[in-house]
């Protein structure tokens, strides 16, 4: 079943969600229903709202409970994307002008706490003590991640125990909370909303080096080479694993540059040249695939029925994902 196929098996569904958060988000200020109007026009892919649903869902009927929680953890996910965009200058988000990138800095940093206020709005309207704790607990993980990541850019910490850490913060936490709510709304059985648990915990570390091996190519179908991470001061999978292998030829040079307030265009591309030489990106595959296999070993533990064979796929297209 491809991504497609799992989104138009459960359209009914994430329609009534992306009602709820439209619905949440409607104002009486001309301006907010505005950058709302503009913001929602376009959605991504959603994997993360359909792991609320699929979480429900393993546990009978899809209830409105589970669908006000599940708009919850997107709204707060999109505040997460406003505030990122501030933090990062970014102009564009998939294909369209940010709200910083339209209005300003001011009006988006608002307006992504207009977001997070109606996210903890609408998981106190579950009126299940689990999933609000979920959910606010999500937003300290996430601040923690960015701050995290910020700070060994600062620091030029370079171990893979750090990356790993920060990946779990801002990326891992998210995937967790949305299979936690989904089942907490379902009152599914502690023991599998640990291995639910688990395995979003897999599926989002796996998520975050796929994204950041993106930076790395000029494929226009797998993705543009801004090398904005590097820019930032961050050193991602592919990179970080060539600076502390033992025995690379270069990497004392290429650390020194990471090190670096400011790098060129040039050094940049020095960098990322550097970790395809000396088997950077084979590594973060080798990585996701371990990863997989990991998660193969959580979901056999699962009831074998539909959804965790849906699962499954996801965690495939995660990792073949282009874009």
């Amino acid at each position: 079943m491809t991504l497609k196929e799992i989104q138009q098996q459960l359209a009914p569904e994430l329609e009534r969600m992306n009602n709820e958060i439209v619905a949440m988000l409607h104002s009486s200020n001309p301006l907010i229903n505005e950058i709302v109007t503009r913001y929602l026009k376009v959605k991504g892919k959603q994997i993360r709202p359909l792991l609320v649903l699929l979480s429900a869902g393993m546990f009978g009927k899809i209830t409105e409970k589970a669908i006000v929680a599940g708009a919850s953890v997107e709204l707060l996910h999109n505040a997460s994307l406003v505030h990122d965009d501030v933090i990062d200058e970014t102009k564009m988000r998939r294909g369209e002008m940010t709200i910083n990138g339209i209005w300003d800095n001011r009006i988006a940093v608002l307006m992504g706490d207009f977001f997070v206020s109606s996210a903890l709005c609408k998981a106190i309207e579950t009126d299940n003590i689990r999933i609000i704790n979920s959910v606010t607990r999500l937003g300290l993980l996430l601040s923690t991640g960015e701050l995290d990541q910020i700070f060994n850019a600062m620091d030029h910490s370079l171990s893979e125990e750090s990356y790993f850490r920060i990946i779990y913060h801002k990326t891992a936490s998210l995937f967790i909370s949305c299979v936690e709510i989904g089942a907490f709304a379902a009152d599914a059985p502690e023991e599998q909303i640990k291995l639910l648990s688990e395995y979003a915990r897999l599926l989002g570390l796996c998520f975050q080096i796929r994204d950041d091996i993106f930076d790395y190519f000029s494929d226009e179908k797998i993705g543009k080479p801004t090398g904005n991470d590097l820019r930032e001061g961050k050193v991602t999978l592919p990179l970080l694993h060539t600076l502390i292998t033992p025995g690379i030829e270069g990497s004392e040079e290429m650390k020194a540059l990471v090190k670096k307030e400011q790098l060129t265009n040039q050094e940049i591309n020095s960098l990322i040249e550097f970790a395809k030489a000396n088997g950077g990106i084979d590594y973060a595959y080798e990585t996701m695939e371990r990863l997989r296999r990991e998660a193969e070993g959580v979901l056999c533990q699962l009831p074998q029925n539909e959804t965790v064979d849906v699962l499954r796929q996801l965690f495939d297209f995660v990792i073949a994902r282009e874009k």
